[in-house]
């Protein structure tokens, strides 16, 4: 990992201070098994403020990972509301959903997602190919990226020739290479020990508190929610309660 000093400054480069809220409001989601309605969300309301951490944690099956799924444009509501800073998600077509969520969205998955044939480089680079810019510029924000989360001497290895840590830090490399409003995180830490979940965990404070990130996390484990500055309790597809971090919250 860089210094944090150097982190910082390496961030600023790449990663602004866009944010965003994230707003729900009576959201209704359900999937079908064998042609049976199976209800996973069930009016859900909930709402974020910009630059916030929060965390979502609950059983299986309580819709922690349906709900990142609707935040991020990935998936559509059955009924209700979700807004992201000014875009109204339940509004859009397919087609809208995802070129708003190449610009506005960072994902961070628990599997990585990298593709093993290319470099660290080239995976990051991968988002930024839907847009107009030139390959310089593309290069020099890849190098940041790969900078921030410690890895500017990696650029050229590949998923197997990196840890499983040096691959989740390559994938927020990736999540944040765009500059985008919101990141969401799923199980972002499930599958490192412990040493290596502190360093991950570290990334995300520092892209929440010192370049105002909202954050949405999913995560079983409550070592990790203890980073978050509101932890959202799930049960059967609505809020079942909510604890504040006042240690978290009292930073900037």
């Amino acid at each position: 990992m860089p210094a944090p000093a150097t982190a910082s400054a390496a961030a600023g480069a790449v990663a602004g201070r866009r944010s965003a809220d994230i707003e729900l409001k009576g959201v209704r989601k359900s999937y079908y098994k064998d042609r049976i309605e199976v209800p996973v969300l069930n009016g859900f309301d909930m709402l974020i403020r910009p630059g916030e951490f929060a965390a979502l944690m609950g059983p299986s099956g309580s819709g922690k990972s349906t709900l990142l799924h609707l935040v991020g444009g990935l998936d559509t509501v059955d009924a209700g509301v979700v807004r992201v800073g000014e875009a109204h998600l339940e509004r859009m077509s397919e087609k809208q959903l995802t070129a708003w969520r190449s610009r506005h969205v960072g994902f961070i998955f628990q599997m990585y997602h990298l593709v093993p044939v290319l470099t660290a480089a080239q995976n990051v680079e991968l988002p930024l190919l839907l847009f107009r810019m030139s390959g310089g510029e593309r290069r020099q924000r890849v190098r940041t990226a790969l900078e921030v989360v410690g890895l500017g001497d990696r650029m050229d290895h590949r998923p197997s020739q990196l840890s499983g840590g040096q691959e989740q830090r390559v994938a927020i490399a990736r999540a944040i290479v765009t500059d985008p409003d919101v990141i969401l995180a799923d199980e972002p830490t499930g599958d490192l020990d412990a040493r290596t979940s502190q360093e991950i965990l570290g990334l995300l404070n520092l892209l929440n508190g010192e370049f105002g990130k909202t954050i949405l996390m999913v995560t079983h484990d409550p070592r990790a929610a203890e980073h978050a500055q509101r932890v959202l309790h799930l049960d059967k597809g609505v809020l079942d309660r909510e604890v504040s971090n006042p240690v978290r919250a009292a930073r900037p």
